[in-house]
């Protein structure tokens, strides 16, 4: 049977010298000292707290969590926007994904998925490949499901198809 014990000891049957643990200073000093990869996912998400009011354009390069009010436009192209519970939007929102929890007035464009959770509310046209609706969501609007490539097919197909539907007399 293997014990710890015996494995910490070196060869020789001399008890092996205990491993030093790099001291870690305490305080704001630690923080150099944390992994990067955890330091990094804090820096990758930016929240903006319930008492915050923008007005404006918001641009930017890393997810974000909105829990206070937005007005204007919000692009974050290749990230991922959360409205929390307590967010109030009315805006243009841009974005790779869009989760809803709070409330959004305004079109919403997504290159990946718009996702309308339980108590979430948009007022405005969706444009996203994926949505997800929960039960107990509100959404007014029109939802565009087109998928990369093909916004262009579907402008052509319909351009007989109003002509087709245009009385004789209004042809001519």
């Amino acid at each position: 049977m293997w014990k710890r014990d015996e494995a910490v000891r070196a060869p020789s049957g001399q008890p092996a010298a205990q491993p030093q643990q790099p001291a870690t200073p305490a305080g704001p000093a630690a923080t150099p000292n944390r992994p990067e990869s955890s330091h990094k996912l804090e820096r990758d998400i930016v929240n903006i707290g319930k008492s915050v009011v923008i007005k404006g354009e918001l641009n930017g390069s890393e997810d974000l969590t909105i829990e206070g009010q937005v007005e204007g436009t919000i692009q974050l192209r290749d990230h991922i926007l959360t409205i929390g519970a307590n967010g109030k939007i009315k805006a243009q929102i841009f974005a790779k994904a869009v989760i809803v929890l709070g409330s959004v007035t305004g079109n919403v464009t997504a290159s990946e998925k718009v996702d309308i959770r339980d108590n979430g509310s948009v007022d405005g046209d969706i444009i996203s490949p994926r949505v997800a609706i929960a039960e107990g969501a509100h959404f007014r609007g029109s939802v565009d499901m087109q998928r990369k490539g093909e916004a262009s097919k579907p402008a052509a197909a319909e351009a007989p198809k109003a002509a087709a539907q245009q009385p004789a007399a209004a042809r001519t």
